[in-house]
Protein backbone atom coordinates (compact mmCIF):
# COMPACT_ATOMS: atom_id res chain seq x y z
CA UNK A 1 0.00 0.00 0.00
CA UNK A 2 1.44 3.31 -1.10
CA UNK A 3 0.69 5.81 2.40
CA UNK A 4 2.25 8.50 3.54
CA UNK A 5 5.30 8.02 6.20
CA UNK A 6 4.36 9.22 9.94
CA UNK A 7 5.93 12.02 11.17
CA UNK A 8 7.01 13.81 7.97
CA UNK A 9 5.90 16.64 6.69
CA UNK A 10 4.43 16.91 3.22
CA UNK A 11 2.75 19.43 0.71
CA UNK A 12 -0.79 18.00 -0.86
CA UNK A 13 -0.22 19.64 -4.04
CA UNK A 14 3.20 17.82 -4.55
CA UNK A 15 2.61 14.28 -3.34
CA UNK A 16 0.06 13.31 -6.40
CA UNK A 17 1.13 14.24 -10.13
CA UNK A 18 -1.50 14.03 -13.47
CA UNK A 19 -1.59 11.90 -15.64
CA UNK A 20 -3.14 12.79 -19.30
CA UNK A 21 -6.48 11.43 -20.05
CA UNK A 22 -6.61 9.55 -16.23
CA UNK A 23 -7.75 9.90 -12.42
CA UNK A 24 -4.51 8.90 -10.73
CA UNK A 25 -4.97 8.27 -6.73
CA UNK A 26 -3.09 7.31 -3.84
CA UNK A 27 -3.70 6.09 0.04
CA UNK A 28 -2.88 8.51 2.19
CA UNK A 29 -4.19 6.33 5.33
CA UNK A 30 -6.39 3.37 5.88
CA UNK A 31 -7.26 1.95 8.90
CA UNK A 32 -10.77 0.14 9.69
CA UNK A 33 -11.90 3.65 11.40
CA UNK A 34 -12.04 5.07 7.78
CA UNK A 35 -9.44 6.68 4.83
CA UNK A 36 -8.17 9.32 3.32
CA UNK A 37 -7.08 9.61 -0.39
CA UNK A 38 -5.56 11.76 -2.68
CA UNK A 39 -6.72 12.09 -6.50
CA UNK A 40 -5.60 13.70 -9.53
CA UNK A 41 -8.02 14.77 -12.32
CA UNK A 42 -7.06 15.36 -15.56
CA UNK A 43 -9.41 17.68 -16.92
CA UNK A 44 -13.11 16.18 -18.21
CA UNK A 45 -11.91 13.03 -16.41
CA UNK A 46 -14.05 12.00 -12.92
CA UNK A 47 -15.89 9.35 -11.18
CA UNK A 48 -19.38 8.34 -12.16
CA UNK A 49 -22.36 8.38 -10.20
CA UNK A 50 -22.22 6.02 -7.14
CA UNK A 51 -23.08 5.98 -3.43
CA UNK A 52 -21.01 5.20 -0.16
CA UNK A 53 -22.01 3.77 2.90
CA UNK A 54 -20.44 6.63 5.17
CA UNK A 55 -20.08 10.29 4.46
CA UNK A 56 -16.81 11.15 2.70
CA UNK A 57 -15.54 14.63 2.39
CA UNK A 58 -13.87 16.08 -0.64
CA UNK A 59 -11.59 18.96 -0.31
CA UNK A 60 -10.09 20.66 -3.53
CA UNK A 61 -6.31 21.05 -3.34
CA UNK A 62 -5.75 22.31 -6.74
CA UNK A 63 -8.04 23.16 -9.27
CA UNK A 64 -11.63 23.32 -10.51
CA UNK A 65 -14.17 20.27 -9.96
CA UNK A 66 -18.08 20.21 -10.70
CA UNK A 67 -19.37 17.62 -7.78
CA UNK A 68 -22.86 16.45 -8.52
CA UNK A 69 -25.02 15.30 -5.17
CA UNK A 70 -28.55 13.61 -5.52
CA UNK A 71 -28.71 15.37 -8.84
CA UNK A 72 -27.92 19.38 -7.93
CA UNK A 73 -24.40 20.54 -9.06
CA UNK A 74 -21.63 22.38 -6.98
CA UNK A 75 -18.74 23.69 -8.43
CA UNK A 76 -15.96 24.13 -5.97
CA UNK A 77 -12.30 24.89 -6.49
CA UNK A 78 -9.15 25.28 -4.23
CA UNK A 79 -9.65 25.30 -0.74
CA UNK A 80 -13.34 24.20 -0.77
CA UNK A 81 -15.07 21.62 0.24
CA UNK A 82 -17.94 19.86 0.61
CA UNK A 83 -19.64 16.17 2.43
CA UNK A 84 -21.17 13.85 0.46
CA UNK A 85 -23.70 12.13 2.35
CA UNK A 86 -23.67 8.32 3.31
CA UNK A 87 -26.16 6.32 0.70
CA UNK A 88 -26.89 9.53 -1.60
CA UNK A 89 -25.65 9.37 -5.57
CA UNK A 90 -22.82 11.76 -5.96
CA UNK A 91 -20.81 12.06 -9.01
CA UNK A 92 -17.27 14.23 -9.91
CA UNK A 93 -16.03 15.66 -12.65
CA UNK A 94 -13.03 17.78 -13.64
CA UNK A 95 -13.80 21.01 -14.79
CA UNK A 96 -10.21 21.96 -14.83
CA UNK A 97 -7.55 19.19 -13.92
CA UNK A 98 -8.09 19.58 -10.20
CA UNK A 99 -6.93 17.26 -6.98
CA UNK A 100 -8.45 16.18 -4.09
CA UNK A 101 -8.58 14.54 -0.52
CA UNK A 102 -11.55 12.40 0.24
CA UNK A 103 -11.54 11.66 3.47
CA UNK A 104 -14.25 8.81 4.56
CA UNK A 105 -14.62 8.24 8.27
CA UNK A 106 -16.54 4.63 9.16
CA UNK A 107 -19.02 4.24 11.69
CA UNK A 108 -18.45 2.86 14.90
CA UNK A 109 -19.99 -0.63 15.48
Amino acid sequence: MDTINHSTIFTLKESIQYAEGAVVSKTLTKNKSGNTTLFAFDKGQGLSEHTAPFDAMAVVVEGQSKITIDGEVFELKEGQMIVMPANVPHALEAVKPFKMMLIMIKEAK
